[in-house]
């Protein structure tokens, strides 16, 4: 954060240099400790994090040894800066919420903090190496929850997770710049991390080694959560002037995605107009105020380019065929690169027209960022009252991408396809038997024996019908409404699972869900055409 928002509580003291070394090693002590708490051990992390514990132990003694004979006098001082605290407790009402309706986040949080008591550790050791004041606080928080919220290594890959954090802080200590008359990192520490690792992870196939997608994914499930998040990151936005970024990058990426359903009549992101992972990256990850521009209008094309950013790596991603949850994550170290870059272009007069001083002309600078906040919180309600952002958009649902691949559209089609095809995997006979019908509608007829097949193992007798006339020859395909056991499956959108089971509450979902035959009578089973 820059000088003029940060805020520091301190007082330090001298320490011997046995003194010093005691901290890093109680830290290691404190991380090889975990290896009696149930998740550590139940994954098979035990040596793991007695690694990284002997890392600590080993970069404490090489420390021990040049002090000594150097006789340097270091300093610990206790520093607690508002940015630090405020940031970690909007990252942590995230957790929080999102962990109420997945499991895995609670489970996790032994891991997470394990990961801050390894931070602590590499933070002191580092600043201790490099000068002589380390500077204790709360720090490690917001950079640890900021790579948790957006990528975890699976059990017997969690050693690059301890290598992240290593890496986030040599990057944010070794690579710096001058930047308005100062020393300063150039890149923000959970977010190098997370671009080099996404990188290496796109370069060598190795996706699958993370629960990135996974985390994605389940960000969905809670409801209200473009809310929660909204709310979690109104302190921040009050106290560091960051909500001109965010605005910008919702606004650029919801205009885009507009634009492009009127165009295509499907939605780019297909179940969002900005996915949730996106909108979080938009307000905690990407809005650090040391790591983006200094001016006004720098701050708004920062905002503006990764909204666009987003985009373009979601299609990049895409085309590829390479999972796209790394479209939130590889632009950030872009950006900042191109932060003084940013500020000098905005100084141009062709870009005037980004000038909206005027509107909070006379202000002070604190009623200015309340104003702005205030135009963000009018903006975010009528996007949540229009389906911009939400619980409800209709991309979620399969009726909306049946509508369309009838339409004719090869993008509506080959999404209906993947639905399906996930919930056949789910267990519906149903599904199986509609992929099959699509499949064989293009001409994909091996594809279509295998999922009317598997329609048939489910019981679903249609699909057993229906691979009989697909091998014979025979014309026409029967078709029927989902059976009521299945409506579960089908009718989940991109949240949690479908919990009611009553008939009623079953139909009266689907019909909302855009399931026409539920609205009015409970659909039969009969067959058509």
């Amino acid at each position: 954060m820059n000088g003029a928002v940060t805020q520091v509580t301190s007082v330090g003291r001298r320490l011997s240099p046995a003194q010093a070394v005691l901290v890093p090693c109680f830290f290691a002590a404190l991380l090889a400790a975990f290896v009696w708490c149930p998740p550590v051990r139940d994954l098979g992390l035990r040596n793991t994090f007695l690694l990284a514990a002997g890392v600590l132990v080993a970069w404490a003694s090489t420390l021990f040894i040049g002090i000594r004979n150097g006789q340097r006098l270091l300093t610990l001082e206790l520093a607690i800066r508002r940015h630090h605290w405020v940031q970690a407790c909007a990252q942590g009402t995230v957790f929080l919420w999102w962990g109420q309706y997945v499991d895995q986040v609670y489970a996790f949080a032994p891991l997470i903090a394990a990961q801050l008591v390894f931070a602590y550790g590499v933070d002191a050791l580092l600043q201790w190496s490099r000068r002589e004041n380390y500077q204790l606080g709360f720090g490690p928080f917001p950079i640890i929850f900021s790579i948790n919220l957006f990528l975890w290594f699976k059990p017997e890959w969690f050693h690059w997770q301890f290598a992240m954090i290593l890496l986030g802080y040599l990057g944010k200590d070794l690579i710096r710049w001058t930047k308005d008359g100062r020393s300063a990192h150039i890149f923000n520490p959970s977010s190098f991390p997370l671009g080099v690792c996404s990188l290496v992870l796109i370069m060598t196939g190795m996706t699958e080694i993370t629960w990135g997608q996974e985390i994605a994914q389940s960000q969905y499930n809670p409801p209200y959560i473009y809310a929660v998040i909204f709310l979690a990151s109104i302190p921040g936005q009050l106290l560091f002037g960051v909500a001109i970024m965010t605005v910008w990058a919702v606004i650029s990426a919801y205009t885009f995605g507009l634009g492009y359903f009127l165009l295509t009549g499907t939605y780019l992101f297909h179940d969002a107009y900005i996915p949730v992972a996106v909108f979080l990256g938009m307000h905690l990850l990407f809005t650090d105020p040391s790591t983006s521009p200094s001016t006004g209008r720098g701050r708004i094309i920062f905002g503006i380019l990764y909204g666009f950013a987003t985009i373009a790596f979601f299609v990049l991603l895409g085309a590829m065929e390479v999972p796209t949850f790394y479209d939130k994550l590889l632009p950030v170290p872009i950006l900042n690169l191109l932060v003084q870059v940013i500020d000098r272009g905005a100084a141009s007069r062709r870009l005037g027209f980004l000038d909206f001083s005027w509107v909070t002309k006379g202000l002070a600078p604190i009623k200015r960022r309340y104003g702005l906040v205030g135009i963000w919180v009018v903006i975010f309600v009528v996007l949540s009252g229009t389906g911009g952002v939400g619980d409800n958009h209709p991309g979620q649902y399969l009726p909306f991408w049946q509508q369309a691949c009838d339409d004719g559209s090869d993008r509506g089609c080959e999404y209906l396809a993947f639905m399906q095809n996930t919930y056949c995997e789910s267990d519906s006979g149903w599904a199986c038997n509609e992929l099959g019908i699509l499949f064989a509608s293009r001409d994909r007829f091996n594809d279509a024996q295998v999922s009317l097949g598997n329609g048939c193992d489910l019981g679903f007798d249609l699909a057993c019908e229906n691979l009989i006339r697909l091998r014979t020859g025979a014309s026409g395909f029967g078709r029927a409404s989902p059976p009521l056991e299945e409506l579960p499956i089908v009718i989940r959108g991109s949240k949690g699972p479908v919990t009611e089971r009553e008939p009623e509450a079953l139909y009266a979902l689907a019909c909302e869900r855009g399931w026409p035959d539920t609205c009015e009578t409970p659909p039969g089973d009969s067959e058509r055409p």
